[in-house]
């Protein structure tokens, strides 16, 4: 039985799927700019994004998140992912990594040139995003009790609902019909809405003709996007910890996922309804 038991848990993913791997595959060569990232992380994703719209040539390298190797290690002690090395200079953080290659003026830019304020706008927006959103995302997905998976998700329909407002009137993207910066934040929780919310959670799906259903296809169905989200079960399993019963441990980062094989998936319709109750997103 023991042995069984072994052969059915998971372990977590080590290489992309899908169209992300075919990316990985088109950046192994070395290259002076590297991405270290791990394929199911969100932050990664954001990188990964940025160096795709910016038509930038980079190589990515995948880390095992439980065997860091010290060319990671050598620029974040921590050994999170993600991390940038651009020759003999190395740094950290998503926001920050984005905002460095924003200041190569290299490729397309995600800021709004010449626009001071319009550049604050987006910073501001982009801080709610990890301030308020991404938390909401995690304690939504980790709430075990059903009356705090729907207290959760109001939650996060609230702080989804605060950055539509401002988001422009007819989009399908934050600033209008191009992607930007903020998009590009917020992406990758975007993608994980549908692809690990609603099949563990019972997230509702975008009410059609609304603001925000065509921010979430425009998300979707950028190639950019696209060229960094790997298959669906990827996603599933990777998340099933957050999920399931055990929950992370005191100061454990989300970045640092192990995959486990408790999975508590309530019927999430309820869920859905009990959310479809109240506003829904505009």
């Amino acid at each position: 039985m023991a042995d069984d038991a072994k052969s059915d848990q998971k372990t977590y993913h080590k290489k992309a799927s899908g169209a992300a791997l075919a990316t990985v595959k088109k950046h192994s060569k070395e290259h002076d700019l590297k991405l270290f990232g791990s394929c199911f992380c969100p932050f990664v994703q954001r990188v990964w994004i940025s160096l795709q719209f910016k038509g930038l040539g980079y190589q990515y390298i995948e880390v095992d998140p439980y065997k860091k190797p010290e060319s990671l290690t050598a620029i974040n002690p921590r050994g999170l992912v993600p991390a940038l090395r651009h020759g003999d200079w190395g740094c950290y953080e998503s926001t920050v990594l984005m905002e460095y290659l924003e200041d190569l003026n290299a490729g397309r830019p995600l800021f709004p040139p010449g626009d001071p304020k319009l550049k604050a706008h987006c910073r501001l927006w982009t801080d709610h995003i990890n301030r308020h959103i991404i938390p909401a995302f995690y304690s939504y997905l980790q709430a075990q009790e059903y009356s705090k998976q729907v207290e959760n998700a109001t939650k996060l329909q609230n702080e989804v609902s605060k950055l539509i407002s401002v988001a422009h009137p007819s989009g399908p993207y934050f600033l209008g019909t191009e992607m930007s910066f903020v998009d590009v934040q917020f992406a990758p929780w975007v993608i994980r809405m549908r692809k690990v919310l609603t099949p563990y959670r019972g997230w509702p799906q975008p009410e059609a003709g609304s603001r925000w259903a065509s921010w979430v296809d425009a998300i979707e169905n950028n190639p950019d996007v696209k060229a960094t989200t790997s298959t669906d079960d990827l996603y599933l399993d990777s998340y099933e910890r957050y999920a399931g019963e055990q929950t992370l441990s005191p100061g454990e980062h989300p970045r640092t996922l192990l995959i486990h094989e408790a999975e508590n998936r309530p019927d999430t319709s309820q869920v859905a309804n009990a959310v479809n109750e109240g506003r829904g997103l505009p």
